[in-house]
């Protein structure tokens, strides 16, 4: 959070290249399978213990270097604690809990990026960009029965691609697509936003759309997690 105040107060001297948008609403496990450590523990599905909403939000603050060239930080807390009995013992970091009583299990993936975006295409119908991200990710699982508990946390850098822009139906409305994503042989990562986005005045939008972000990582015998979230949508983004 403090890189983000950083570029808060770096920006807003040139306030009138700069926007905020903030985003929230509910989201749902549609998978979270965590085995860790992934050649000795026991797979389990977080997801399965308890799938019902949560809340979460973000908030990006973006910043024009020029006509076609954008900067933008994210920072998109998320943690989801869920209790249920399991169908099975689970071994976890070392750590047996049993099926016969509920575990509780927290699933914690903040997520900080800076992306540099490129506006190669911007007319009546269409605004395009391409770009890169760093991303930060603060991730965390944790599983707790009675007096025992055990976790595993984990702080490391993906790089991403991104690619977004909107189709301009008329000047108040517009179909916006969002996409940061990259695929590797240890895993992958995918931030995919569709939303219809209405504009009653040149420097304010409101959003209303849907969310998935799924991804994870086989650490070959260290850490295996992947989740696929889903995500209801409302959001408003203010220029100045």
């Amino acid at each position: 959070m403090a890189f983000l105040i950083l570029i808060f107060s770096a920006l807003t001297a040139h306030a009138q290249n700069f926007w905020v948008e903030a985003e929230a609403g509910p989201v749902w496990q549609g998978k979270n399978e965590a085995q860790i450590p992934s050649d000795s523990g026991t797979r389990f599905s977080i997801a399965a213990l308890e799938n019902g909403a949560h809340l979460a939000g973000r908030v990006y603050l973006g910043y024009r270097l020029s006509e076609r060239h954008e900067l933008r930080a994210l920072y998109a807390p998320l943690t989801i604690d869920v209790s249920g009995r399991p169908d099975q013992p689970i071994q976890f970091q070392g750590q047996t809990f049993s099926p016969a009583s509920n575990i509780d299990a927290r699933y914690k993936f903040n997520s900080y990026r800076l992306t540099y975006r490129y506006v190669f295409l911007n007319d009546d119908s269409w605004t395009l960009r391409v770009g890169a991200t760093a991303k930060i990710r603060d991730a965390l699982i944790r599983v707790s029965q009675g007096s025992f508990s055990a976790e595993r946390s984990n702080v490391g850098f993906v790089p991403l691609l991104h690619f977004s822009g909107a189709f301009h139906v008329n000047a108040n409305i517009h179909l916006n697509f969002d996409i940061d994503a990259l695929a590797a042989k240890q895993g992958r990562a995918e931030d995919v936003a569709l939303t219809v986005g209405y504009r009653p005045s040149e420097l304010t939008e409101f959003r209303l759309g849907y969310r998935t972000v799924e991804g994870g990582a086989d650490g070959g015998g260290d850490v295996y997690n992947f989740a696929w979230l889903h995500y209801a949508v409302l959001g408003v983004q203010q220029s100045f």
